[in-house]
């Protein structure tokens, strides 16, 4: 098949999980498919690595630069204030870009593409500016006669979702204000995008039934969240700091930079009150006024790597301290991957088909995941066999591999049934 990606990022090499999914998956995909990628990119960055990257295995590599993530914050606050009085959500004015629609455009009547893989919710505006679904008859005299392309959204969060729990949880007033007007602007967005194109894909059960609920004609389909399990291997004996906790996750994405606050304030002193020589690892992308909130005795803020696995070996216990957030967590299947013991919430392990005390330990409130945590740094025997089973769901069920299968086959069932 020929296969059009739209992506709101270049994304390889994979630095955070949105760049991680879309590189996974579109890899996995090229092996057996034609691959073509236009993606926005940060005009303010120099793109050339992950352009190389790219190039390895798309056929063709379309970028189209805007100004955006090289804002100030309070540039982004005031465009945020400006968007509660549009029809529109802060999201779709932040990714609809002329030139990207005019450039999508032009490749779908230049090019003869069997699907159009859009690879995150981001780009919902460019579906509903381009595509015109089956649902109201158009398709043959807009595509002159040819078969036209299968338009398929990869959710990788319900995305109205995750700004819903924010504007329910214990947020500052401005932020619940502007996640209540926002949330309900993205639902209508999601909702009509869900609507439009031929099918979905979604990482977790429940994502699934959140669609279904909405527009339950939708085609859709499950395809979790993976890990590469060669590349992601357990730890050799020696290497872990009995006494380090690590949390990792891009800390400029609110339910990570809320999650890992609260822990700090409300979950940690009790830990050091037991374990005093414990120490905190926090890495992934981090602004520097960010990594000051964060930053404190025993907590090192390490930012963005190349490789995390060296940490996640040292690591005793990986913390997944989320509140707020949908999908399924890549942290927590890396982590048990490498066969290390996690501590999660509900919320941060929700979508994953994990079992409580088995093969990870769940904790909501700071006394039990303080406690929780606790159990894991004297008791060695408990760590071992968490991360033994944890190794072991993730080969049997969260494989990139079986991803790419379930995705693929997907593909080939929208072709022929709307054929």
């Amino acid at each position: 098949m020929r296969i059009l990606f739209l992506t709101p990022y270049l994304p390889s090499p994979p630095t955070f999980g949105g760049q991680r999914r879309i590189h996974e998956l579109a890899t996995g995909l090229a092996s057996s498919h034609e691959i073509t990628l236009l993606s926005l990119v940060d005009a303010s960055r120099d793109q050339s690595v992950s352009l190389d990257a790219a190039r390895r295995y798309c056929q063709r590599v379309v970028t189209i630069p805007v100004i955006r993530s090289g804002t100030s914050t309070v540039a982004k606050r005031l465009w945020q204030l400006r968007s509660l009085f549009d029809w529109h959500s802060f999201e779709w004015h932040q990714h609809l870009d002329p030139g990207f629609l005019h450039k999508l455009q032009s490749l779908l009547q230049n090019g003869r593409f069997d699907i159009v893989h859009v690879g995150h919710g981001h780009m919902i505006p460019y579906i509903l500016r381009t595509h015109t679904s089956s649902i109201h008859g158009q398709r043959n005299a807009r595509w002159g006669g040819a078969r036209p392309p299968r338009f398929v959204l990869d959710e990788h969060n319900i995305e109205y979702d995750i700004l819903r729990r924010t504007a329910q949880g214990d947020v500052g007033f401005s932020r619940k204000v502007y996640s209540l007007v926002n949330w309900r602007k993205v639902r209508l967005e999601e909702c009509r995008a869900w609507r439009a194109v031929d099918g979905c894909t979604v990482t977790s059960r429940r994502d699934e039934q959140i669609l279904k609920r909405h527009v339950p004609e939708a085609r859709t389909t499950i395809v979790p969240n993976g890990v590469d399990v060669e590349y992601f291997q357990p730890a050799e004996m020696g290497t872990q700091r009995p006494k380090t906790l690590l949390f990792f996750g891009a800390i400029n994405y609110y339910p990570n930079f809320e999650g890992i606050s609260c822990f700090l304030r409300d979950v940690f002193p009790r830990v050091k009150a037991h374990h005093p020589e414990v120490d905190l690892q926090i890495l992934g992308r981090c602004p520097p006024d960010l990594g000051q909130k964060l930053a404190g005795p025993d907590v090192s803020i390490l930012g963005s790597v190349d490789d995390v696995r060296p940490y996640i070996e040292r690591a005793a216990v990986v913390v997944v301290p989320l509140r707020i957030g949908g999908g399924t967590r890549l942290k927590i299947l890396e982590a048990m991957a490498m066969g290390k013991a996690v501590v999660s919430t509900t919320i941060g392990a929700e979508g994953l088909e994990v079992t409580a005390g088995q093969d990870i330990l769940i904790a909501d409130d700071p006394e039990p995941f303080a406690r929780e945590i606790g159990r894991l740094l004297v008791d060695s025997r408990l760590s071992e066999q968490l991360g033994d089973a944890g190794r072991r769901l993730v080969e049997e069920r969260y494989t990139w591999q079986a991803s790419v299968r379930a995705l693929s086959g997907f593909y080939e069932r929208l072709v022929t049934e709307l054929d």
